[in-house]
């Protein structure tokens, strides 16, 4: 029904975003694959450091510190360079510093070495998720579910395998063959990134201009102090939103660290099922977020928020006080399915009401959240249990959920 010169004029921009789109998926599906192929083998290079949950728990916050220093200055790098150019830096980086944990021998080496690990996540997360909004803006659609789901698949299968391997093969063989995995994936979706900018649509560029008036009125005279009030108030509104990313995320970073370690320890679990503890949490994230989009638009923001907030806490309290390994796995399913689109939905959120910048922020202190649970875990398992430390995923998911109803009417008129 198109007119000939109207599809003619839509297959050059359309053409380009779609080969962006399927390049980013790329990476976020890489980006959960490494990750996983670190996270299932934490139980043998604990035993391999001698250290105890304490002393794990401090060199994992390497992992949260170099992130956290990358992901502040992340930002002003791809003002500088461009998302697509640090995205490639950091798929690079990414990869090569996943094998360095297995070759340490000590609680002080291990932190070391997971400092520049976290430093390549942390700044891969942020480059990619800026050029996810810059495209998601772009194609007109709501899909940025989609792109955490790819990152939640990359999890499943990353740790499955992992599952499949351990038995077989030493940490060190494979987590270098992760680094092989990852540097030719890099190598074949690079050069789509590399080509086409990001996109920059209307809105925007619109957005950007609004902001550069605003600040030259507020400049002029007081009396724009009422929009300078609204900035400040849609800051405060960014970070609540941000508040919820970070207490999803708390609890996708917890079980990924400590999931395994929980059936192993206290469950007395075989190695190989304890290590599909992730890949059943990972698979049921991907499963809800793939449906993101469509249980979106069906209940809403802020029913799905409270109902997957709610979901999550049940399902993390029966797996973290289950009897049996496979109860335990079946909560952390039903843990996955709640969780899986809080995230994507508070980023959304931000976004829509300031633009990047609030996309930063809530990333930002979201995957902060992701980053630091697990030396949080660490620390209330030597104080408690690590069946009572877990119970606080289901806390922070019910303090996500409360949250998001009390944000509705931002939801609803913004």
């Amino acid at each position: 029904m198109n007119k000939p010169g109207t599809v003619n004029a839509d297959v050059p921009r359309s053409a380009p975003l779609t080969r962006l789109r399927i390049a980013l998926t790329v990476f976020f599906a890489l980006d959960g694959f490494v990750f996983a192929g670190w996270v299932v083998r934490i139980p043998a290079v604990k035993a391999q450091t001698g250290a105890s949950a304490s002393q794990l728990g401090l060199a994992l916050l390497g992992v949260s510190a170099g992130a956290v220093v990358t992901m502040m200055l992340t930002g002003r790098l791809c003002s500088r360079f461009g998302s697509h150019t640090v995205t490639v830096a950091c798929g690079v980086l990414l990869p090569l510093t996943v094998a360095l944990p297995p070759l340490t021998h000590s609680p002080l080496a291990l932190g070391l070495v997971l400092l520049a690990f976290g430093a390549a996540y942390g700044g891969i997360n942020v480059a990619m998720n800026s050029a996810a909004v810059d495209l998601v803006a772009a194609l007109r659609r709501p899909v940025m579910p989609s792109f955490h789901a790819a990152f939640s698949l990359g999890g499943m299968v990353g740790s499955g395998l992992g599952g499949l391997v351990a038995g077989h093969l030493s940490p060190t063989r494979h987590l270098l063959a992760i680094t092989v995995i990852g540097l030719v994936v890099t190598a074949v979706t690079a050069p789509t990134l590399l080509r086409h900018p990001a996109p920059a649509p209307p809105e925007r560029q619109r957005a950007e201009r609004r902001s550069t008036e605003q600040r030259g009125a507020e400049q002029r005279g007081a009396e724009h102090a009422p929009a300078t009030g609204r900035a400040r108030g849609t800051r405060g509104i960014v970070l609540v939103f941000g508040l919820i990313a970070l207490c999803t995320a708390y609890g996708e970073g917890a079980l990924a660290d400590w999931s395994a370690l929980h059936l192993e320890q206290d469950l007395h679990a075989h190695p190989g099922v304890a290590a599909a503890s992730y890949a059943c949490f990972a698979g049921a994230m991907t499963i809800g977020r793939l449906s993101g989009t469509a249980l979106l638009e069906r209940l809403g923001r802020t029913r799905t928020l409270v109902a997957g907030g709610a979901t999550g806490a049940a399902g993390m309290l029966l797996g973290a006080l289950a009897p049996s390994v496979w109860v335990a796995l079946v909560g952390f399913v039903i843990t996955g399915l709640g969780l899986a689109n809080l995230f994507p939905v508070a980023v959304e959120r931000a976004g829509a009401l300031a633009g990047p910048t609030g996309v930063a922020a809530a990333s930002t202190l979201g995957y902060g959240g992701m980053l630091l649970g697990p030396p949080a875990i660490g620390f209330m398992t030597d104080w408690f249990s690590l069946p009572a430390a877990l119970t606080s995923v289901a806390l922070l998911a019910a303090v996500a959920a409360t949250i998001g109803f009390a944000t509705r009417r931002v939801a609803v008129t913004e």
